[in-house]
C-alpha cells in the first residue's frame, strides 16, 4: 500500500500549537487501519512528538503496526495491535455526571485552555466540551451527548476524562500513548457518559482508564492511556 497523506486541521488542538492527543491518536489509528491485524479491534498509537497542526503527514506500513512521519521524516506516531489491561470503568447515570460536571477543576485553572476536548474557551459547537468533574473516590464523570459522530471524535473523548483524573490542574501531562477499543458508535443526541480513573504512576508517567456509555448504561467504548508529565 502507499503512501497515505493526512492533515490534522488546526480546530482539533489539545496543547496550543499541537493536535489533541486523542482526536490525533483516534485519526492515526483510522489511517493505518489497512495495515494493520487486530484480534479484538485494539489499536495502540503511541506519540512520539506533539502532532502538528495543518501539515501533510504520510503513513506508511511499519511491521505489524504504522508509522505516521513529517515532511522531513521526522517519526510523529506509531500505531500497531494493542491491549486493554484491566477493567473499564464503572458508570454513573447521566444526571450524576451532569452533576460532577459543574466541579470540572478546569474551570478554576487548566494548562490548555483551548483544548478541543475539555478545554472551557472552546465556544459551544465548537470544542467538545468535556468538563470531567471527580467523584467522591477519584473517578471523574462528564456528561457526552455528540452532535456529529466520528470514531477520532470518540477517541477524543476517551482522551481527557483520564487526564482530570490524574489531576491536569496540579501539574500539566500531555498523552503518551493511547490503546482503544470502540465497539458501538454513540448516536447523534444520544445522552451518554465519559468516565475516567487513574490506574497508577511511575516517575513522570501516569496511566488512566477512561469508558464511554451510552444512553442505556451500555459501554460503547474503552481506552487505557499512559501521560507524560511536562515542566
Amino acid at each position: 500500500m502507499g503512501a497515505v497523506p493526512l492533515v490534522i486541521a488546526s480546530r482539533y488542538n489539545g496543547p496550543a500549537g499541537s493536535g489533541n492527543g486523542g482526536y490525533s491518536a483516534g485519526r492515526f489509528a483510522a489511517a493505518s487501519a489497512p495495515l494493520i491485524s487486530t484480534v479484538d479491534g485494539v489499536v495502540e498509537v503511541t506519540l512520539r512528538l506533539p502532532p502538528p497542526l495543518e501539515v501533510p503527514l504520510t503513513v506508511s506500513a511499519d511491521g505489524e503496526g504504522a508509522r505516521i512521519t513529517d515532511p522531513d521524516g521526522a517519526l510523529v506516531a506509531s500505531t500497531r495491535p494493542g491491549e486493554l489491561p484491566g477493567a473499564p470503568v464503572p458508570p454513573v447515570g447521566f444526571d450524576e455526571a451532569v452533576l460532577a460536571s459543574r466541579g470540572y477543576p478546569g474551570f478554576a485553572h487548566h494548562p490548555f485552555p483551548t483544548c478541543f476536548v475539555c478545554g472551557p474557551e472552546r465556544a459551544e459547537g465548537d470544542g467538545l466540551r468535556l468538563f470531567s468533574g471527580r467523584l467522591p473516590d477519584g473517578r471523574t464523570a462528564t456528561p457526552f451527548v455528540p452532535t456529529e459522530v466520528r470514531p477520532e471524535l470518540i477517541w477524543a473523548a476517551l482522551d481527557c476524562p483520564g487526564g482530570w483524573a490524574i489531576p491536569l490542574e496540579g501539574r500539566p501531562y500531555v498523552l503518551g500513548r493511547v490503546a482503544a477499543r470502540l465497539d458501538t458508535l454513540p448516536a447523534p443526541g444520544e445522552r451518554c457518559v465519559v468516565m475516567g480513573e487513574r490506574t497508577g504512576e511511575q516517575g513522570r508517567k501516569a496511566f488512566t482508564t477512561t469508558s464511554l456509555y451510552g444512553g442505556d448504561g451500555r459501554l460503547l467504548a474503552t481506552a487505557a492511556a499512559t501521560w507524560i508529565a511536562v515542566a
